[in-house]
């Protein structure tokens, strides 16, 4: 079997992750053959990579890149992250998930609506986030 999940961090703030519960709820969206690199960034790559590709001039907590069919990047921002997960009532490790979950379906090509959040809760139902 290939590795088709990597997770990398250039933050010294990077979580520790249950790999193995990544891979398979990537696998369930996505497909053992999809290729994903999973990134924690900082602060400023957040913002500038948010700004670069939104035009949105913030850092933000998770942006995801489609690069083709089989094959995309996620980048995290920890530090909010973390903000938001009190924000939402969840704990830090909860919303982490959440938001791979989230951004996973965007790498699916679905945006922001009723279908994809339906997709989303069936997704968190079956690995209990």
């Amino acid at each position: 079997m290939t590795n088709t999940f990597y997770i990398s961090s250039t933050t010294k703030t990077a979580p520790r992750v249950n790999e193995v519960l990544f891979r398979r709820i990537k696998d369930e969206v996505l497909g053992s053959n999809y290729e994903l690199d999973l990134m924690f960034i900082g602060r400023t790559r957040a913002k500038t990579l948010n700004f670069k590709f939104r035009q949105k001039d913030y850092a933000t907590d998770i942006l995801s890149f489609p690069i083709d069919k089989s094959m995309g990047e996620i980048y995290m921002y920890p530090a909010k992250v973390k903000s938001k997960a009190k924000e939402f009532e969840r704990t830090y490790e909860n919303y982490l998930v959440f938001l791979l979950i989230h951004g996973l379906f965007h790498l699916k090509g679905f945006d922001h609506g009723s279908r994809m959040e339906s997709e989303e809760a069936r997704v968190r139902a079956l690995f209990k986030i």
